[in-house]
């Protein structure tokens, strides 16, 4: 089942139009197999696919915005300004 699952939501992460919704479904289909194999059950992969849809969408999201950079500071946080 797994190898059906698995390049299924791949090729769906790459048929999205824009580049926040290709990040957010890479980010999400990647995730979900890190988080599912680190734990070993369904709620893993919820969480990792959750997580990594969010930080692709947010990665994505700087692809569309041409001379902005994505940048974290000493405390860890992450923001966006002009590279």
């Amino acid at each position: 089942m797994h190898k059906i699952i698995i390049p299924l939501l791949a090729a769906l992460a790459l048929t999205a139009c824009s580049s926040t919704e290709r990040g957010a479904g890479i980010g999400a289909a990647s995730g979900a197999v890190i988080g599912g194999v680190a734990t070993g059950n369904v709620r893993g992969a919820a969480v990792g696919a959750a997580i990594g849809g969010v930080s692709g969408a947010l990665i994505g999201n700087v692809a569309d915005q041409p001379g902005r950079c994505y940048y974290r500071d000493r405390n860890g946080n992450r923001y966006v300004d002009r590279c």
